[in-house]
């Protein structure tokens, strides 16, 4: 009775969560990475170092819900930018879900910052589909605060960070799942269209994009 009850809650769990996951607004997605953004760079000892971000190829921000009571769930949207020769790119539309058992309770939102390190790392998120951190693309948690500024040099394709209930700390995700949204980006863009030719700058960024290419550009 005790596993039937658990796959109950889970599949309510993850109803909850995965529509939420398909149509989540685009607009809405680019707003919050501004807002990650802005926060995680309000926490200048904790921060990224400038030097990670000039040097980044792309990246990535997802706002992530867990919510659990015996079974968890969580399920987590946002976008993803790459450098280009004119600068960055307008947003590409990513997701990652998931469920797993153990004792769980309450609810929590974490947001999540990815540093694309390589080039290798932005053409697997233009490639459409899923990308498996550690198994697609080398993973590791990132460096932070002033005084790792100096000497950095990538020791994975991606280095993640997280904030959660106002801490902040590099992360290390590795087996986290990341697919692309398509049907977001036909939302926002008023059409199908391509990661890769979202992040390689070749369609015209929206007004929240240009947004968001503003609060980058100083990196």
């Amino acid at each position: 009775m005790k596993s039937i009850r658990s796959i109950i809650i889970l599949v309510a769990l993850l109803a909850t969560l995965t529509p939420s996951i398909a149509s989540a607004s685009m607009d809405d997605d680019v707003n919050q990475a501004i807002t990650i953004f802005e926060r995680f760079k309000a926490i200048p000892e904790h921060s990224i170092p400038p030097a990670v971000l000039r040097d980044a190829k792309g990246l990535a921000f997802i706002s992530v819900i867990k919510a659990g009571f015996i079974v968890s769930a969580r399920g987590g949207t946002g976008v993803v930018v790459a450098r280009t020769k004119k600068g960055w790119s307008p947003p590409s539309a990513i997701g990652t879900g998931g469920a797993g058992f153990g004792f769980q309770i309450g609810a929590q939102v974490s947001e999540f910052i990815f540093v694309l390190n390589t080039y290798d790392a932005v053409k697997a998120f233009s490639r459409g589909g899923n990308v498996q951190l550690g198994a697609d693309l080398s993973v590791a948690a990132g460096p932070i605060g002033r005084t790792a500024e100096a000497g950095i040099m990538p020791k994975a394709a991606v280095y993640t960070y997280s904030r959660s209930q106002g801490l902040f700390a590099g992360v290390s995700l590795e087996g986290t799942v990341i697919g692309t949204r398509d049907d977001a980006n036909a939302g926002y863009y008023g059409r199908r269209i391509n990661p890769q030719d979202i992040l390689y700058g070749k369609v015209k960024p929206p007004a929240s994009a240009k947004r968001l290419q503003a609060a980058l550009r100083k990196y």
